[in-house]
């Protein structure tokens, strides 16, 4: 999945993509399926994974592949009332025609897709803030490391100085960076 995600594909399809994970790698996998900016194509069993990923379900019945209006709650509901479970309503008869959408939770959907959509220049700018932030640490992280040799106090002041005119600079370019990093995250705090 990693050397996938380099490579910054525009579609993944993903199958089963849970199996053999605990439960700190499906949330990982939540959170890196919700801030991909590309679409996915999600195969699976987990009803989680689905209420947490999903804009749009489809159903696979009767050699068709159609929108499927509803949510997991819905379809498991119709597949119980097709299955005649105790006190279960029975839904359509397999062949007729799908019943009409029940609007409320297709415009509720289509409402969380749009948030989604919205947010995800928000998350974007806090992954670029993220990223800067972890290069500027790493650039001060070597500027103190050739600080914490003791050779460079041995040798003339001059290289000293520098360095530490470098750890100041670094210093300044990390707060900025982390400003901007609590900037961007606060941004998309408060619009979710």
């Amino acid at each position: 999945l990693a050397m996938m995600c380099r490579t910054k594909p525009h579609i993944m399809v993903l199958d089963e993509p849970t199996n053999h994970l605990d439960i700190d790698a499906r949330e990982a996998l939540v959170m890196a399926l919700n801030g991909f900016p590309g679409a996915i194509l999600l195969i699976t069993h987990d009803p989680h994974l689905i209420e947490a990923c999903a804009d749009r379900l489809w159903l696979v019945e009767g050699g068709r592949v159609t929108p499927f209006d509803g949510d997991v709650e819905d379809y498991r509901r119709r597949l119980l009332g097709q299955r005649g479970a105790p006190g279960a309503k029975p839904t359509q008869e397999a062949g007729a025609a799908p019943a009409a959408p029940k609007r409320n939770k297709k415009q509720a959907r289509r409402a969380a897709a749009q948030a989604r959509a919205a947010h995800a220049g928000l998350r974007r700018g806090v992954r670029e803030a993220e990223t800067l932030t972890e290069k500027r640490a790493a650039e001060k992280a070597r500027i103190e490391a050739e600080l914490a040799d003791p050779a460079i106090y041995e040798g003339p002041t001059a290289a000293m100085v520098t360095l530490l005119k470098r750890r100041d600079v670094a210093d300044r370019r990390l707060a900025k960076a982390e400003a901007q990093w609590l900037e961007a995250q606060s941004a998309l705090d408060a619009a979710k």
